[in-house]
């Protein structure tokens, strides 16, 4: 099963967060209080998030932190590369060098094939998608008369 950490999960709930007001300075105190997430946890995630360039971090008296771009230029991609590395769902998918396979490997290629194409999906979603309300399924009216024919 493919999976994310939780310092991921956690990251899109942090970035949801400051997303919905972009140009405000958050402390990481306030994230921590409004998320849920231990403050220890959320410092080592803005940490990660400002050295991928997700986040600006503001020194001094009225410091903290915000988006390094507009919500709708931060990929899902990005932020699960700050926080997991490359996106790779093999070794070989990031490298060939790591697999005692790769010689006697007739499907390397198509590893690659089909990594690029869920990069691409994780590329088509970003930080404003994720904010939207989440659409709600729609109501169907069968009429009881309907039943019956």
């Amino acid at each position: 099963m493919l999976r994310l950490s939780k310092l991921t999960d956690y990251a899109t709930v942090i970035l949801s967060y400051m997303a919905e007001n972009n140009q405000r300075v958050y402390t990481a105190q306030d994230i921590s209080e409004t998320t849920g997430i231990a403050l220890p946890t959320v410092s080592k995630i803005l940490k990660r998030l400002v050295k991928a360039s997700v986040l600006f971090s503001l020194r001094g008296a009225k410091g903290g932190y915000r988006l390094a771009r507009p919500p709708e230029k931060i990929t899902v991609a990005a932020v699960i590369s700050a926080l997991e590395g490359p996106i790779a769902l093999t070794e070989c998918s990031s490298s060939h060098k790591t697999c005692d396979q790769a010689s006697g490997c007739h499907i390397q290629g198509r590893w690659n094939l089909i990594n690029q194409r869920i990069s691409n999906a994780l590329e088509s979603v970003t930080l404003a998608d994720m904010i939207l309300p989440a659409a709600q399924p729609e109501e169907h009216i069968i009429s009881i008369n309907s039943l019956y024919r």
